[in-house]
């Protein structure tokens, strides 16, 4: 696989793109270079050329997903000025429940799954990133005295484990307002117990 490098090619980032359009419809899980090649307006030898091969390819579309969803966790991060765990969590739920995430978010469901089943495949550490990344941001979103317990951190892992088991139901079922009452329930106890100053 050509190394991966700080500036890609233009070339190389409008293939990306336009790959990353095409899974968001069609998914990874039969993924086939040459229907893609056609849809995107390139051959397969390109696409070889540019990621190395079908892994480098997959890896690269998973590493684009990721930027998209950190994008939202940036807009969340304010380490010296905490929102409060329950503002950030329903911040993040409102991003989730929107209906334009949704192929995104099946993307993401599909690539989680895949890393937890094929662990050594161009998945592997997707899952274990993405849970590294959300409570990260989750932390940086509670006060530092709450951040720093051992308290603080069952509380964000509780959150993050209600907003995932509600994202999964919800790309299940797209019942949005069953869910987002649930998730409501969940902060108000969170908010209740009065810890993280929200």
């Amino acid at each position: 696989m050509p190394p991966r490098t700080a500036n890609p090619s233009a070339r190389q980032t409008e293939l990306l793109e336009a790959a990353y359009e095409y899974v968001l419809v069609h998914g990874l899980t039969d993924l086939s270079l040459r229907p893609l090649a056609e849809a995107v307006g390139s051959s397969t030898r390109v696409l070889m050329f540019l990621f190395g091969n079908k892994d480098g390819l997959v890896r690269a579309l998973l590493e684009r997903a990721r930027a998209e969803e950190l994008v939202l966790l940036a807009g969340l991060r304010e380490p010296e000025q905490p929102v409060g765990l329950t503002d950030a969590a329903g911040q993040v739920w409102a991003w989730l429940a929107a209906e334009r995430h949704r192929p995104l978010l099946r993307l993401w469901a599909e690539a989680y799954a895949r890393s937890l089943v094929e662990p050594d495949g161009p998945w592997a550490g997707f899952a274990r990133n993405t849970v590294d990344d959300w409570l990260g941001v989750l932390a940086d979103c509670q006060p530092r005295a709450e951040r720093d317990s051992e308290a603080g951190a069952v509380r964000r892992t509780l959150t993050l484990a209600t907003l995932r088991g509600a994202l999964l139901d919800l790309l299940a079922t797209d019942d949005e307002s069953r869910l987002t009452a649930a998730v409501h329930q969940h902060l108000a106890l969170l908010r209740g117990a009065g810890r993280d100053g929200a």
